[in-house]
């Protein structure tokens, strides 16, 4: 199985404080739909729901596989130069996000822990969209969703930072892989994205914490983030992207939010 983590971004480096605090790292989570549930179902998220692999996006018969609705639908891939470039010259050309608040269209959290990546998708898929009336309200997962409804980008960071409960969680999910789990703060190359349907205008939104916020990718009506209208609004964006740069390293592996099969 693959590791997920972020990618320090080259411009990071030239504003590093040395006497600033030391930066938190988690261990990287294994690209693997058990661990990911284990992790969501051990913060609060009903069990009704868990995250499947999709072995094809093109094959008929496989994606019939995939238990309906899909909630939430994740991007894993290594990060290549013409998905950097893209990266910095979308975010150049958009405001840093200020958002807060019941009435955003999405609940999109900035990435500031090292090898997180995995952590902060899983984060954004059960936090919006119909995903989220599957919380236990009594859950510490809830208790987390709530307190960060008010607060802006830079203090739902903070939330997330000095989170126990959270740091618990993703320590125990971690090491439940099929691989060894690499040290907190080892170089690994997967990142991946989050696609939600929001429940507030139907659109598809695209929710990276390494991006300046959260990217409306357009309109889907009714339909959910696997249907091939979301796919060609996000997922083959991406792959048509890489192909046009001349091949690419095309890697990738999705992941989606759905119902249990059990």
């Amino acid at each position: 199985m693959n590791i997920m983590a972020d990618t320090q971004d080259p411009n990071d480096l030239a504003t590093v404080d040395a006497s600033a605090p030391k930066k938190k790292f988690f261990i990287p989570l294994e690209n693997n739909p058990d661990v990911m549930s284990t992790l969501v179902h051990t913060l609060g998220l009903s069990h009704t729901l868990a995250f499947h692999d999709v072995f094809s996006i093109d094959d008929p018969d496989l994606l019939a596989f995939v238990p309906r609705p899909a909630y939430a639908l994740l991007l894993v891939f290594p990060v290549s130069e013409t998905y950097e470039k893209s990266r910095v010259d979308e975010d150049a050309s958009i405001p840093v996000y200020k958002g807060s608040g019941p009435e955003e269209k999405v609940m999109w959290f900035k990435q500031t822990i090292g090898n997180a990546c995995g952590l902060y998708g899983l984060l954004h898929s059960v936090s919006n969209g119909e995903a989220r009336g599957f919380v236990d309200p009594s859950s510490s997962l809830a208790e987390l969703l709530t307190s960060a409804i008010p607060l802006g980008p830079a203090e739902r960071s903070d939330l997330l930072y000095n989170s126990p409960a959270l740091e618990s969680a993703h320590a125990a999910a971690a090491v439940k892989g099929d691989t060894a789990a690499p040290a907190a703060e080892a170089d690994v190359e997967l990142h991946y994205v989050c696609f939600v349907k929001s429940t507030h205008d139907q659109h598809l939104w695209e929710l990276d914490g390494r991006r300046h916020g959260p990217l409306d990718r357009g309109y889907l009506g009714d339909e959910d983030v696997l249907s091939e209208s979301a796919l060609a609004l996000g997922v083959r964006r991406f792959l048509k992207r890489e192909e046009a740069a001349g091949g690419g390293d095309l890697r990738f592996s999705l992941v989606v939010l759905a119902p249990t099969l059990e």
